[in-house]
């Protein structure tokens, strides 16, 4: 236990010491006795007495530093309070009203100018008071404007959501049209700072300067509505009348506007609805009750009649602010319109009803015509090609057997003759065809060598007889197109050029352009006058009919529907007194491989290649039946002969024969077709080699032949086509076939 209080003042500790020190001393000299304990006691005081003056010292010293703390928080205080008399200072120079409220949402300082336009709470402003209380305490003064449906606990709950932001701007208005304006912000520590800023003045000349553009645009919305031609009404949100034009007044003949100012829409209808006619699905109730919805209105449009004589449109749609407007249109004039308009298109469907059927009728006579001409020619062209085709075989029987140069060369230019009538009929079939539109055309790839190189073979006596120069050019190039079709073409465009060009050139060209090629003809003619061009493409028709040159105008009437048909542009270039250059454009084959284009054959010298074969023969035209056997039986072979399809059958069935071939003709009169017979023989016989023979060009009977794997071999017949099939007939077959039980 210490003998010194550590509570005690310095001053207390040292007298206490003095004294112990001094009781000690006293004791000491007291005593004489001259024993080890006394001195020692003596020691343990001198000691004692040392370590209490260095005790007293660090006292002392501690002491001074704590009167010189002291002296440094004097000062601080002194700074403190200096600077919150500058800071109070401060605030009380701003303008607006301050405070600030802690961390702790607790008041801390404030100015004179803080809540000074809100009189009745300024003595409970004091430090320490609490956000929500402030703000309680503003919902509660009689200076605070409460907004219509609002109360004070609910102005007080919207302040506080505000609070919760870092940073917000608001205006409060007060009592006598005054506002404040409210900024508060979040300090670096949590405090909040708020400012409040008198903004009446502000705020009222807003408001004046609002009012009076307001009036500005009101004038400028009563002179636009009084400009329009249509009749306006507009309504508020509580359906009373607020604003319409002079039309309107003209339309429903309104009263001067102070007396209906403010008319409700229920009234107002109630006015004017003996004078209106509805017409359609819409009534007067149905329009009230539209105008006294709640919810959102859709658009309204109805028409109603005014008086006898007057129709209205009428227009209505929903505004913003839930008020809606109404438009009256006066559509008198357009309605009557309308009606003399529709009275005047009844009159012309009738007249275009009469005229359509009238040219209705004139067409169906036109195809018709049409029609019975195509049909005329193709019967008269099948009916031409049967005693021609038997002339041809009867010569070329007839040829085999003459010795006689004289007589061969009157053969062959009666040959000549026919194969120029040939022609002819043949030309007639393709325009019949072309017009018809039932021309079949095999497009494929085309090379071009294969359709030019026969064509100089053919024409290059005929032009050098004539001392021309004919150039054809040869070409690598393959275009999609149909074969026979192109060569009939092109033969007619070089073939014209040669004939009608009297002295110079002719050349033939083909030119790359881009994914196409263009073959051109060109001569050195008279050329083509341009009102001539369109005369030149008609059938039978030829501009120089006073000379003597052969043919009937049809190879460029043949040229203009088949190069249509195919999708080929042909165009002409002519310059008269120097020449002319038909071209004509085909699209580039994707392959340059040949597509089995037919190459001319040469004639052969047949002689007995047939023997021993027996041939069927059914054909109904006798004379080319009979020339047809006399030519087959002329190289070896036997013809049995029939006329009709049980012709055929009975004789067969008579001699108990097949033959090694079987030649039908496709068109047997009433009875059965060729294809009808071989369907017939092939259930008796089995397959046997059979060709058709017809003048029908047409896809569907090359398909159907195709189907039973038949030949089809067109009139006139070739007598070399018909040879080569029978030759390759009798290549493959052997000795006829006898039926059993002969």
């Amino acid at each position: 236990m210490s003998i010194i209080n550590e509570n005690d003042t310095i001053e207390r500790q040292n007298e206490k010491l003095l004294q112990i020190a001094q009781s000690l001393m006293r004791r000491v000299e007291q005593k004489n006795d001259q024993s080890g304990l006394a001195y020692q006691q003596f020691e343990r005081a001198a000691l004692l007495e040392t370590q209490v003056r260095e005790r007293t010292r660090e006292l002392e010293r501690t002491l001074d530093l704590l009167q010189e703390s002291n002296a440094q928080l004097e000062q601080a205080n002194a700074e403190t309070e200096r600077t919150r008399s500058n800071l109070t200072e401060a605030i009380e120079t701003i303008d607006e009203g301050f405070a600030l409220f802690d961390p702790d949402e607790k008041l801390v300082l404030f100015n004179s100018r803080f809540c000074r336009d809100i009189s009745d709470i300024k003595d409970h402003l004091v430090e320490g008071l609490t956000f929500a209380n402030y703000v309680e305490l503003v919902s509660q003064s009689d200076h605070l404007a409460i907004p219509e449906g609002e109360t004070q606990a609910d102005w007080a709950k919207r302040r506080l959501s505000r609070h919760s932001l870092d940073h917000v701007v608001f205006n409060v208005r007060l009592m006598w049209n005054r506002w404040l304006q409210i900024s508060e912000h979040r300090t670096a520590r949590g405090g909040t700072v708020i400012l409040q800023t008198d903004v009446t003045e502000m705020m009222r000349s807003e408001r004046e300067e609002r009012d009076k553009m307001l009036d500005q645009q009101a004038r400028i919305l009563q002179a636009t509505l009084d400009h329009l031609n249509q009749g306006v009404c507009i309504f508020d949100h509580n359906n009373r009348l607020v604003g319409w034009n002079k039309t309107m007044n003209r339309i429903l003949s309104l009263s001067p506007k102070p007396s209906i100012h403010g008319l409700p829409f229920a009234d107002l209808l109630q006015k004017i609805e003996s004078d209106l006619t509805f017409h359609g699905d819409f009534d007067p109730d149905r329009l009230l009750k539209w105008a006294n919805r709640r919810t959102r209105r859709g658009r309204i449009a109805f028409e109603v009649t005014r008086g006898d004589f007057q129709t209205l449109s009428i227009f209505g749609q929903e505004m913003p602010d839930r008020g809606f407007v109404i438009s009256f249109t006066d559509v008198t004039s357009e309605r009557e319109a309308a009606r003399a308009l529709s009275k005047m298109n009844e009159t012309l469907e009738r007249g275009v009803i009469e005229r359509t059927e009238e040219l209705g009728e004139a067409l169906a006579e036109a195809e018709r015509a049409n029609a019975s001409k195509s049909r005329f020619v193709a019967a008269a062209s099948h009916d031409l090609l049967q005693p021609l085709s038997a002339a041809k075989l009867f010569m070329s029987s007839l040829s085999d057997q003459l010795q006689d140069d004289g007589a061969l060369a009157v053969l062959g230019k009666a040959q000549n003759a026919l194969l120029g009538v040939e022609n002819i009929i043949e030309a007639l079939l393709d325009i019949s065809k072309l017009d018809a539109g039932k021309a079949v055309f095999d497009m494929r790839a085309v090379p071009l060598a294969a359709v030019l190189s026969p064509l100089r073979d053919e024409l290059t006596p005929v032009a050098r007889a004539k001392g021309l120069d004919l150039t054809i050019v040869d070409s690598s190039l393959h275009v999609v197109s149909d074969p026979g079709y192109l060569r009939r073409i092109l033969q007619n465009l070089i073939g014209n050029a040669v004939k009608y060009t009297p002295t110079g050139r002719v050349i033939v060209g083909v030119r790359r352009n881009g994914g196409s090629a263009r073959v051109e003809v060109w001569d050195t003619g008279p050329g083509i006058a341009d009102n001539d061009r369109a005369t030149i493409f008609q059938e039978f028709a030829r501009l120089d009919q006073h000379k003597s040159n052969d043919g009937l105008g049809l190879g460029l009437a043949i040229v203009e529907r088949a190069a249509k048909g195919l999708g080929h542009d042909l165009s002409l270039w002519s310059r008269v007194g120097h020449g002319s250059c038909f071209s004509l454009n085909m699209p580039l084959a994707s392959s340059k491989q040949p597509d089995g284009l037919p190459l001319p054959k040469v004639s052969a010298d047949w002689g007995n290649a047939l023997d021993g074969m027996i041939v069927l023969l059914v054909e109904n035209d006798m004379p080319l039946a009979n020339a047809m056997s006399m030519m087959i039986e002329s190289h070896g072979a036997e013809v049995l002969l029939a006329q009709s399809a049980s012709d055929a059958l009975d004789l067969l069935g008579e001699i108990q024969l097949v033959p090694d071939v079987l030649l039908l003709d496709y068109q047997l009169g009433s009875g059965p077709s060729g294809i009808d017979l071989y369907r017939e023989l092939f259930m008796r016989y089995g397959e046997v080699p059979a060709a058709v023979i017809s003048a029908d060009r047409s896809r569907e009977l090359q398909q159907a032949c195709g189907d039973l794997s038949l030949r089809l071999l067109t009139k006139p017949v070739d007598k070399e086509k018909l040879l080569r099939f029978l030759s390759g007939v009798r290549c493959l077959e052997g000795p006829y076939t006898v039926l059993a039980g002969q």
